[in-house]
């Protein structure tokens, strides 16, 4: 075996054992030939993505970057080169910094993520949503342990729990394909799945606040309700989508109660804000805003402590985490920033940009937004990237910038959609997705035009 085969599969089987402990310790279950068919599966996709696509969008930074350097080069222009190594040092030392000025954030985060899981907040979303995603699976037996681990993978999804989201959903993967008749087919219920988890319903935005907090934002949390209202409309196309090609009746009054109090609530803060200055706007949305996530993280505690969890314990063991999570992603931070800085030093990325803006000033559009583009045009293909993107758009113009919070609203409101189909169709080796990628895309698509229409509801 190759070293770098031996590389990745030691990976895969790190994140396994991750996998079978959290199974273990929440008492889930996992059988011991689902998590060998995982580890197969998981190290098939898991390449796919990581040596694929992000692979090849790296390298074409580079090699178009040189290209269009030495035509610059001949054009006269002898800095572009200079300009690009200085760039690259730069930008390396700035992923490091940015990575290591997270540590605070993410271990707060953590700890009181971990209140919130062990205090039983997932169970209590569970319960909230369930005669709603009863009706969404018709296919699902009631009360069968797959209903359970859809409920609280999207529940962890909502409030952050990546490290849980993810084992859970390939938990339900699985049972859903033991009622799946056609197993190297999707079913209607795993599709409808994954593209709602694809269409990245975020309750609690913790890592982008913490990157504009890094940035410098005068009021980091002020893309939480944009970043809520945006992912609320991808997620409603998401349903929309797939119930349309899987004949669900939406006009059900279990759904219609359900998607009728959400619509309402959102369409009367949009209208509301609207009525607003722009003054009272940013006013009311940090205060709400703070509010409403002071009020969540002070829930957690009161739960966990009534149900007699250890809390400091609890969220101690939480917080130790957050260091490793962030120096784990220095690498993956400084390469992407590295090409997007050479991207952006050699011109190329202005070029790109000022090709758009000429395309949206043509149509009588502003073109503040233009510049979050890049983000979301990588967005479905590497979380890592467009954060990468997001983070350099705003050390290049601020974080309080229209369009750097336009960035972390589509940051925030849209999904990897093809790591997400990926890794949970990979997971239990279904070939034909059927429906699952249209339907995830046009969701994808949804949540940046709702993105960029809310940040100017909110900052334009």
């Amino acid at each position: 075996m190759s070293a770098k085969g031996k590389c990745h599969n030691s990976s895969a089987q790190r994140r396994l054992r991750t996998y079978a402990k959290f199974f273990s310790e929440t008492k889930l279950g996992a059988s011991k030939s689902f998590l060998e068919e995982s580890f197969i599966n998981l190290t098939f996709t898991i390449k796919i993505n990581n040596y694929m696509a992000l692979n090849y969008v790296w390298v074409s930074f580079f090699l178009i970057t040189f290209v269009v350097a030495l035509i610059k080069l001949i054009g006269g222009d002898t800095e572009v080169f200079q300009n690009i190594v200085k760039s690259l040092f730069d930008s390396a030392a700035n992923g490091a910094t940015i990575s290591l000025g997270l540590i605070g954030m993410m271990t707060f985060a953590l700890g009181i993520m971990k209140i919130g899981e062990k205090g039983g907040m997932i169970a209590v979303f569970a319960r909230i949503v369930g005669p709603f995603f009863n009706k969404l699976f018709p296919e699902i037996p009631k009360n069968h342990p797959a209903l359970g681990s859809i409920l609280m993978n999207f529940s962890a999804n909502a409030l952050g729990l990546d490290n849980a989201a993810t084992p859970l959903g390939l938990k339900a993967m699985k049972e859903l394909q033991e009622l799946n008749p056609q197993k190297d087919t999707a079913s209607n219920a795993q599709i409808m799945f994954i593209v709602l988890n694809a269409s990245s319903l975020t309750l609690l935005p913790i890592s982008i606040m913490a990157y504009r907090q890094e940035a410098g934002a005068a009021q980091p949390s002020d893309v939480f309700l944009p970043i809520l209202i945006a992912t609320f409309f991808s997620t409603l196309a998401a349903l929309i989508m797939v119930s349309i090609y899987q004949k669900i009746n939406l006009f059900n009054k279990t759904i219609l109660l359900y998607l009728g109090s959400l619509s309402v609530a959102i369409g009367g803060l949009l209208y509301y804000f609207s009525t607003l200055q722009q003054e009272q706007i940013e006013v009311i949305s940090s205060v709400v805003g703070n509010l409403t996530l002071f009020s969540l993280f002070v829930s957690f505690i009161a739960l966990a402590f009534y149900k007699k969890i250890n809390v400091y314990d609890a969220f101690i063991e939480g917080a130790k985490e957050g260091f490793s999570v962030a120096v784990n992603i220095i690498p993956y931070l400084v390469a992407i920033l590295v090409a997007i800085a050479v991207f952006r030093a050699s011109g190329t990325m202005d070029y790109l940009v000022d090709g758009i803006s000429y395309l949206i000033a043509k149509l009588g559009f502003d073109t503040s937004f233009v510049e979050a583009l890049p983000v979301a045009f990588m967005k479905p293909l590497s979380g890592s990237g467009a954060r990468g993107l997001m983070v350099d758009l705003m050390a290049a113009k601020g974080a309080d910038e229209f369009a750097s919070r336009v960035a972390c609203v589509i940051q925030g409101s849209t999904e990897t959609t093809f790591y997400v189909l990926a890794v949970y169709f990979g997971s239990v080796a279904i070939k034909n997705t059927r429906h699952a990628l249209p339907c995830a895309l046009i969701a994808e698509f949804i949540g940046v035009i709702a993105a960029i229409i809310v940040a100017y509801i909110f900052f334009g």
